[in-house]
């Protein structure tokens, strides 16, 4: 495993960063527990240090996976990183979107981050994890109805209390990141990127770049499009939301796998799957620190983990970019 600085913090983090999203369940159609413990488990004997989970995830029920995880592990030998500012048990703020949480029960998630509420969801989030401190606490979404004044003075506060390392947000413009800037020193924006999400490469990640902060990217395999493994006509269980997004209607299944093809020959030569291919040219990226990976089981886990191990040539870097400028996805036309 490799490991790289966040920001100018001292927390040096896996690489490739174990993604609890999926573990808890929630909209990936339910969860085993004890398949995703041991996922967990599985990361962290191949060096995968660096956990990144939510309150949100399964509504505590990811939190609660990655405290079991890492109860009989040397604490500061594990990273934990977790976000507030979307609550399903308290109707304020912004309303994010209607759901079902693991049972089927419909829940309303509203985008929060006022003072009060993350003072309670910081130290709900403690309880969950088995923990006395989180490694980088996220706003999870900004909120339009909260100041980012009042929001990052509060993560200060929790800061100087000790339950709080450092400071990051997560689907933050370059706007809203020199605002938060004022009030609390950020070392990083977790947002989505992919081979086939790249639009952060605009403006986010030269701001970064020049600011010395960590740019965690998330979904780099595009919740499973980038793996190689659906084909056209792919039927996503109940629950899961993938089955309403473009990028897995079938003509873009195809095109994509279709791209796939093109690289495989490179990962076939380097003994490596797709989805390995991939996780490393995330990393390989300007800008991109670490790639956020989920696993299900233990045997996803240690694939992704095992992506670190392949190298990759300018060339060869160059050779997928040229490959990857060729892909055009059909995207929904803008009503």
């Amino acid at each position: 495993m490799e490991y790289r600085k966040i920001g100018t913090s001292d927390l040096n983090v896996s690489v490739v960063t174990f993604g609890a999203w999926a573990a808890g369940g929630w909209m990936w159609g339910g969860t085993e527990r004890k398949d995703a413990v041991q996922a967990i488990r599985a990361s962290y004997d191949l060096g995968v240090t660096s956990i990144d989970t939510a309150p949100i995830y399964g509504q505590g029920t990811s939190e609660e996976i990655v405290g079991e995880a890492i109860k009989d592990l040397p604490r500061d030998k594990v990273q934990i990183l977790t976000k507030y500012g979307m609550r399903w048990d308290l109707e304020k703020g912004e309303l994010a979107m209607k759901s079902k949480d693991n049972s089927g029960k419909d829940i309303d998630i509203y985008k929060y981050a006022g003072r009060d509420s993350i003072i309670k969801e910081c130290e709900d989030s403690l309880r969950r994890l088995k923990t006395d401190y989180i490694d980088l606490y996220q706003i999870h979404w900004p909120d339009p109805t909260t100041p980012i004044e009042e929001t990052m003075e509060t993560v200060a506060q929790l800061i100087k209390e000790g339950k709080v390392r450092y400071a990051g947000v997560c689907n933050y413009n370059v706007a809203q990141m020199q605002e938060a800037e004022k009030y609390v020193k950020l070392v990083s924006n977790q947002v989505p990127y992919s081979m086939v999400k790249r639009n952060i490469e605009a403006d986010v990640v030269p701001y970064c770049i020049e600011n010395n902060k960590s740019v965690l990217a998330y979904s780099p395999l595009e919740r499973g499009l980038l793996t190689g493994k659906m084909k056209p006509g792919h039927q996503f269980s109940e629950g899961d939301h993938r089955t309403n997004i473009y990028f897995f209607q079938d003509e873009n299944l195809k095109r994509t796998n279709e791209f796939l093809q093109k690289i495989k020959p490179l990962a076939d030569d380097k003994n490596a799957s797709l989805a390995q291919l991939v996780i490393r040219w995330t990393v390989e990226q300007p800008g991109i620190t670490i790639a956020l990976v989920g696993a299900r089981n233990a045997e996803q886990a240690i694939q992704n983990a095992k992506a670190l191990s392949v190298k990759l040539s300018q060339d060869e870097i160059r050779f997928i970019m040229e490959e990857l400028n060729k892909l055009e996805l059909v995207k929904p036309e803008k009503v």
